[in-house]
């Protein structure tokens, strides 16, 4: 079963992240708030595909069956 420390753990490795929760707790439903410099310059749906690579197929595989996403980019949060 997938947990919200597990999906904070596979975007943190392979995204550079200022600031990150995830929250969820029926291990298939989670939502996250994710700062990070490499969302500079990107639409916020390439924001999102950025994060879901860092998931590989287990959103395809309903491993996580969905996961909410607020992204920012870093001069965004400190406002």
């Amino acid at each position: 079963m997938m947990t919200k420390d597990k999906v904070k753990a596979l975007i943190e490795a392979g995204l550079k992240c200022d600031y990150i929760e995830v929250k969820g707790d029926d291990g298939v439903h989670f939502e996250a708030i994710i700062v990070s410099p490499e969302f500079e310059g990107l639409s916020m749906l390439k924001q999102h595909k950025l994060v879901y690579a860092t998931l590989g197929d287990r959103l395809e595989t309903e491993e996580i069956h969905a996961l909410a996403l607020k992204t920012y980019k870093p001069s965004e949060w400190s406002k």
